[in-house]
């Protein structure tokens, strides 16, 4: 049971990270975005609503911006596949789930906006830091249901193992983007937009992950 979670784990980062994570911008906002999730990582135990500002205004905006409008979209010649093919077999948030999931998050402080209470469940804010820390609260919700969501889904159309294989990735993901794109912000400073796929060889990612063998592909 053991090995085939840790199996798992394996091949979905390196799906990840060889079909995600071509362009140096990308991998550079994706450092920026773990460096901030550690530090809401931490905060979170302090103060959450603090923590929550910091997911969704510097990590999750960073992260999906490379994302949305850095990364490549066209034939992927490294790894001989299509675009849509790897939006079909994305285990997590593909584009589309993408786009719903911040469009959600985006649209949230208008709803509290308008209905102070939010139907009820708050004390009517008073303050623009009153407003903040109730759309903090909002996000953080936010947050937590997209994860456990998509994880409970996974769950129904794959299994339960792949499910929690998957939000294991997501939770522990800034730990090893901040190792696996240390190198990007200089490499792009140098004017070098795409990596040159140097991330898929095992020297340059520490060993953190790398191609998974058949048995694993197959497990």
């Amino acid at each position: 049971m053991i090995k085939t979670f840790r199996e798992q784990l394996r091949t979905q980062r390196w799906d990840d990270h060889r079909y995600y994570h071509h362009s140096r911008i990308n991998q550079s906002l994706h450092f920026v975005s773990a460096a901030s999730f550690l530090v809401g990582y931490v905060m979170i135990f302090f103060d959450p609503m603090v923590a929550a500002l910091i997911g969704w205004l510097v990590s999750m905006t960073s992260r999906q911006a490379g994302h949305f409008f850095f990364e490549p979209k066209g034939y992927d010649h490294v790894n001989h596949a299509t675009h849509e093919h790897k939006e079909e077999i994305k285990v997590g948030y593909n584009l589309q789930r993408k786009i719903v999931l911040m469009t959600i998050w985006a649209l949230s402080p208008l709803v509290l906006f308008l209905d102070p209470t939010l139907f009820g469940i708050f004390t009517p804010w008073s303050s623009p830091a009153d407003f903040m820390r109730q759309v903090a609260k909002v996000w953080l919700a936010i947050g937590i249901g997209g994860l456990l969501f998509r994880t409970v889904h996974l769950f129904f159309i794959r299994d339960v193992e792949t499910g929690l294989v998957w939000m294991t990735k997501i939770l522990t993901d800034p730990f090893h983007d901040l190792m696996l794109y240390r190198n990007a912000p200089l490499a792009l400073m140098r004017g070098e937009l795409m990596d040159p796929g140097l991330h898929l060889k095992p020297e340059h990612t520490l060993g953190l992950i790398g191609e998974p063998t058949l048995e694993e592909q197959h497990a």
